[in-house]
């Protein structure tokens, strides 16, 4: 599906409603032994499906016990990370980018960058994504109108 025509945005909240860093925050340290996909899946509000494609994707890389994932707090860190992007309506490879920048440094090109959610986004970031969700919300904002219209007609009948 292509970033311009997806209309719909993961949200990046816990189960409870609350946002991903007081979520992350109210979360006990890494246990010795890690994260289960469970774990994960739980307190971020995703599906164990979900983990398992953003491990097959390469954006996670937990380790293995068996057949067993374990996921670090840099996991952990990352997936946070991965659904603030989505949230902002970026796409997967967009994203990995990030990460992949974050992990070199931040701003090696030299260009400033502000963090939001967590994500360090240049201003030429920030501006594309403004500009796409806006044209998207007058996409969305046109079609309501049109369904509406349509509604009232049917009504009157």
């Amino acid at each position: 599906m292509s970033r311009h025509s997806s209309l719909a945005m993961a949200t990046a909240s816990s189960p409870d409603g609350r946002s991903l860093a007081s979520a992350s925050a109210s979360i006990p340290s890494e246990p010795a032994s890690g994260f289960t996909i469970s774990d994960l899946a739980r307190d971020f509000g995703v599906t164990l499906r979900t983990l398992r494609f953003y491990e097959s994707r390469g954006l996670l890389s937990p380790a293995r016990s068996g057949m067993t994932r374990i996921y670090s707090g840099r996991d952990r860190a990352r997936l946070a990370l991965i659904l603030k992007g989505k949230q902002l309506g970026f796409t997967l490879v967009e994203i990995r980018a990030m990460l992949s920048n974050e992990e070199r440094k931040h701003g090696a090109d030299g260009e400033a960058s502000a963090s939001v959610g967590g994500l360090q986004l240049t201003r030429n970031q920030i501006s594309e994504q403004l500009e796409l969700l806006r044209s998207q919300h007058s996409e969305i904002e046109s079609a309501i109108a049109e369904l509406e219209a349509t509604l009232s007609k049917l009504g009157r009948s």
